[in-house]
């Protein structure tokens, strides 16, 4: 078909046109190139177009003006859901295909797939067939961008904490609509038989009740179940089969969750590496704690590990690091200048952190062997003081905040067997009668740490955890010197450790910052008071706390992996407890016992007065 364009009647106001230029679909011209335009092009009536341009030779540029003309046209249109006519453009570079609505204002004689050609002959009227196509692409329906797989799914800990973490994430809008969850274990259940054990640990935030139970069901509907059976290549097989199936063919990243016993860890680990790992995005694992019972076979879990994964893909997760008292102690640090010139052994003279549970948990787990020492002050306690001690990141970027770490770790000294106390509480039958522990195993913890730098020589960081004691209690003391020559000193009184400034974060029983100072009692005469001010969270946020795991699985997805240990990391701190684990393991040192529902071992209140600090009443 051949149409005739002979008149375009209305120039640009831009440029100044004068010259019409007869163009036939019946000829073609040759374009090289087309440079910013310097004319409009409007269309007649009778079907006839007019370029008013310079020449023949000026072509190149005005027909570009026609081009993009007609792509604004239909970009303004492409709004309009109705069909419209396909219009391609086809030049010695390009070919564009473009399909739009077109109005008044296009080319009304035009027919519903017309394909116009324009070409110019320039100069020698030689041609240069070439095509360029620009298509639209048409949209299709995505698959998950991101699917979580909980390993060990009707475990204590998947039914607890990691389902009813996932989905306060899917309800606060931080995972996609098209989430995809899968439970997997050695159980022959069904989708629904996964929906109906996790549906009773499922609720909403205080918040966010709005439309609780439709994000519950929607949630429950993107989750399933694999049998993997006793063989986990094959059942890794499996669930790597659901999950391209639910992601079709778009790109999806994948986390798995190995909520595992230890001795199964590394079986698990290499069978999804070799057979559940996406292709069309990242893969992350997250392995919870203890990380091996010693150096030695912590450090063959890192090779085996090592072997299937890259490093940034492990995040060895401890739940006491997504407290909001841990993530805020940088912003303390580095965001106020009143605490940043203080920070360092001129000033503070010593630091006490404290965990200590109310009641026996998980008593099993301790009784098997892994005791307090292995699963909370090798990841959490040293993990603190490392985030409390370190210098400053060059930014806060994961890699960068665990290099400083690594640092502080490598420099804490060895701890001897003179500078810890060990504790084991007596159990209580119905009858009252104590009966003792069979296993040495510890379940209370004391020491003094020492870091051997520039920043910290001298400043002893004590450390004390443990079951079964008076109150839960987690917070951080931070205790600075004696003010010199301090003119108030006879106001104080006898004991002049009372009137000691502190810096006291808490977390239980109450998440609260409160700093310790010297204050004058109102009224005649000079006393002085020590009294606290008190920055007490729920009284200043009215806010509900999210849990640990769902701060640290958001941390996961984000790919945010500075409250995760690294491998060095963990070896340092294992550097720190391996002479004092040996000792225990040969029997050289006996855990003092301690009343159940007390205030821990004796000896510890003669550890404190050892190194100069004064006990912190509970």
């Amino acid at each position: 078909m051949s149409m005739s364009i002979s008149a375009l009647s209305v120039p640009f106001s831009e440029y100044s046109v004068s010259t019409p230029i007869p163009l036939s679909y019946a000829h073609q011209f040759s374009i090289r190139s087309f440079a910013a335009p310097t004319s409009k092009f409007h269309l007649g009536s009778g079907g006839r177009h007019v370029v008013y341009g310079g020449g023949a030779t000026g072509f190149c540029q005005r027909f570009c003006g026609l081009k993009r003309w007609i792509f604004e046209s239909l970009n303004l249109q492409k709004h309009n859901k109705q069909p419209g006519p396909a219009i391609e453009f086809k030049n010695s570079k390009e070919k564009i295909a473009v399909t739009s609505q077109l109005e008044d204002s296009s080319l009304p004689h035009i027919q519903p797939g017309v394909s116009m050609e324009v070409s110019a002959s320039l100069g020698s009227h030689s041609s240069f067939p070439q095509t360029h196509s620009l298509e639209f692409p048409v949209e299709r329906g995505q698959g998950p961008s991101l699917c979580i797989a909980v390993i060990g799914a009707t475990g204590e800990l998947a039914r607890r904490k990691i389902f009813p973490a996932l989905f306060a994430l899917y309800y606060s809008g931080f995972l996609p609509e098209n989430v995809g969850i899968f439970g997997y274990s050695r159980k022959k259940l069904t989708d629904e038989d996964l929906r109906s054990t996790i549906a009773s640990t499922l609720t909403c935030r205080v918040d966010h009740q709005e439309n609780c139970g439709d994000k519950m069901d929607a949630f429950l509907s993107r989750t399933y179940h694999i049998d993997g059976g006793c063989d986990n290549k094959e059942g890794m097989t499996k669930l790597n089969s659901l999950m391209e199936q639910i992601e079709g063919g778009s790109e999806a990243n994948r986390i798995f969750y190995l909520a595992v016993p230890q001795e199964a860890l590394e079986d698990v680990a290499s069978s999804l590496a070799d057979k559940a790992q996406t292709s069309k995005g990242w893969n992350r694992i997250i392995i919870e704690k203890p990380f091996g019972l010693n150096a030695l076979s912590s450090r063959q879990m890192t090779q085996s590990l090592l072997s299937k994964f890259e490093e940034k893909q492990i995040y060895r997760i401890d739940h006491l690091l997504g407290r909001n008292l841990i993530e805020n102690l940088t912003v303390l640090r580095f965001a106020n200048l009143v605490f940043q010139p203080l920070w360092s052994r001129t000033f503070i003279r010593n630091v006490e952190v404290i965990l200590s549970e109310d009641v026996v948990v998980q008593a099993a787990r301790y009784f098997d062997g892994y005791g307090i020492i292995r699963d909370i002050v090798h990841s959490h306690i040293l993990q603190t003081i490392a985030l409390l001690a370190m210098e400053p990141p060059i930014s806060l970027d994961g890699e960068d905040i665990r290099n400083e770490k690594v640092k502080v770790l490598r420099s804490i000294r060895k701890l001897e067997p003179s500078d810890i106390i060990l504790g084991q509480y007596k159990a209580s039958t119905k009858d009252k009668v104590d009966v003792y522990l069979n296993s040495l195993t510890p379940t209370y913890f004391a020491a003094a740490l020492y870091i051997d730098n520039a920043r910290w020589d001298g400043v002893p960081f004590l450390i004390r955890t443990g079951l079964g004691l008076i109150q839960h209690r987690v917070e951080i003391r931070i205790q600075f010197h004696h003010v010199p020559g301090n003119l108030y000193r006879e106001r104080i009184g006898h004991n002049i450790d009372k009137a000691t400034n502190e810096l006291i974060l808490c977390d239980v029983p109450d998440e609260a910052i409160l700093v310790k100072v010297n204050n004058k009692i109102p009224g005649l005469g000079l006393q002085l008071d020590s009294p606290q001010l008190n920055l007490l969270y729920k009284d200043k946020y009215k806010l509900e706390i999210p849990d640990s795991y769902e701060h640290l699985l958001l941390d996961v997805i984000n790919g945010d992996n500075h409250l995760f240990m690294r491998s060095d990391e963990l070896a340092a701190a294992w550097n720190i407890l391996s002479p004092v684990l040996h000792e225990i393991d040969n029997n050289n040192i006996a855990p003092e016992l301690y009343e159940l529902g007390g205030r821990g071992p004796v000896g510890a209140y003669y550890l404190w007065a050892k190194h100069g600090v004064r006990w912190a009443e509970d």
